[in-house]
């Protein structure tokens, strides 16, 4: 979708700079708080939530970065009682599972999410929202590993 000239076209640039400003937003406005994880860390339990007994390295591989970064956010998970590592070892990774708190975490960030998502579509029709997460679905790339439900 380039101009003849080589230039980027400004409804992409327009897209670009939208998402940009909704990611840093949603990773911004939501750090972690009493009771309810940070982006990242709710991230990783939504994955585990639907994948019981993967592993860091799964973690690693299927949100595209270091282990040592999933290591980090999977180290607050369990001091926070939200996460369980079975046995293991160091080289293979422990088996991750929700424990019920962690199951209530997650479904409170899910819900905090949602009331953000309200207030800012409260004057959306239900067709302009049909609409959107039509587009969004379209959008989003088919073989995306951290989709799903309230992903």
């Amino acid at each position: 979708m380039q101009h003849r000239s080589g230039g980027w076209s400004a409804e992409l640039v327009a897209v670009h700079d939208a998402l940009t400003q909704i990611v840093r937003e949603v990773i911004a406005a939501r750090p972690a708080s009493e009771g309810i994880p940070s982006f990242a860390q709710r991230s990783a339990l939504s994955y585990i939530e639907r994948n019981p007994g993967c592993r860091a390295t799964e973690l690693a591989e299927a949100f595209g970065v270091h282990r040592s970064t999933v290591s980090r956010q999977l180290r607050t998970c369990i001091e926070a009682g939200w996460v369980t590592a079975g046995e293991g070892n160091s080289r293979a990774g422990y088996p991750l599972t929700l424990t019920d708190s962690g199951r209530r975490a997650h479904a409170a960030a899910v819900e905090q999410d949602l009331v953000l998502l309200d207030q800012r579509m409260n004057d959306w029709t239900v067709d302009d929202i049909t609409d959107f997460a039509r587009a969004l679905r379209r959008f989003q790339r088919p073989d995306q590993h951290l989709g799903g439900e309230h992903a």
